[in-house]
């Protein structure tokens, strides 16, 4: 699988921890994020690495900034993009089963070193269930394209 991964200043050094746990588990790292601590603006890295998902070039996405929250909010901006702001396994696991989140959020600030490996793990391994999420994630698609879910 291919990962687009983008970080902020803030979570640089939790994207290189994450690129090499992605890369030993046998995917390839695309990164769009900064290449150290100096001061980045989140959104320009964040909808680099989420419009690289929307259009087919990575299959999904993992972008890290202080708390997450900016990289979550930019992303969900793209289309085609389903982001989710992931802090344990349970959220990791059900925003995959549930909401077949393709972009994975995460704080590179609140986060330990631990918690990261076993989320993105997690994540990485666990396929979207669809049945009835499938129909929730169709009207989800009608918002996207300014349309009523409930017609």
């Amino acid at each position: 699988m291919i990962i687009a991964l983008a970080n902020d200043h803030r979570g640089y050094e939790t994207k290189v921890l994450i690129k090499g746990l992605v890369e030993k588990m046998g995917h390839k790292c695309v990164d769009y994020g900064s290449d150290g601590k100096s001061p980045v603006d989140y959104p320009d890295v964040g909808y680099s690495a989420a419009i690289a998902v929307s259009n087919g070039e990575a299959e999904r996405g993992i972008l890290i900034c202080g708390t997450g929250i900016g990289m979550c909010i930019t992303a969900n901006k793209v289309k085609n993009v389903r982001g989710a702001l992931c802090f344990d396994e349970i959220n990791a696991r059900v925003s995959r089963q549930h909401n077949d989140a393709n972009v994975l959020c995460l704080s590179g600030d609140l986060l330990g070193e631990s918690s990261v490996r076993r989320i993105v793990e997690v994540w990485l391994e666990t396929d979207f269930m669809g049945g009835r999420h499938q129909q929730r994630l169709d009207k989800v698609r009608k918002i996207e394209q300014g349309e009523d879910p409930r017609e």
